[in-house]
């Protein structure tokens, strides 16, 4: 996989290289040192759990499901409608896939849509 910022590759690595030690069942991730960018992997394989972020795109994605996650996690909605609610008023299928523009849009669709 290739760094989206320095175009470099990325090294698939253990976690530890970003945090010190291994996180979570599936610790296997994409870094880029330099950038400061990574994704997790599923289940310890080579499939990204979404496209690679630095810290501004981390913290932007947060954001996004410090609004989403509300939509599921209450009750509110069950967790599929909640995602396909996001498909409808964004056209984002899942925030851990989205760029900077996109993740601008859906926090301001979900700051201005009463729910």
């Amino acid at each position: 996989m290739k760094c989206p910022y320095c175009h470099q590759n990325a090294k698939w690595c253990e976690n530890k290289e970003k945090y010190g030690r291994n996180y979570g069942r599936s610790y296997m991730c994409y870094y880029c040192q330099p950038c400061d960018a990574y994704v997790g992997c599923h289940e310890n394989s080579r499939k990204a759990l979404g496209t690679m972020a630095n810290k501004e795109l981390r913290e932007l994605r947060k954001k996004c499901h410090a609004l989403f996650d509300p939509l599921w996690k209450s009750g509110k909605m069950k967790r599929n409608q909640a995602y396909q609610y996001l498909v409808d008023v964004t056209g984002v299928k899942h925030i851990a896939w989205t760029n900077k523009n996109e993740c601008l849009d859906i926090i301001k669709s979900l700051t201005d849509i009463n729910l």
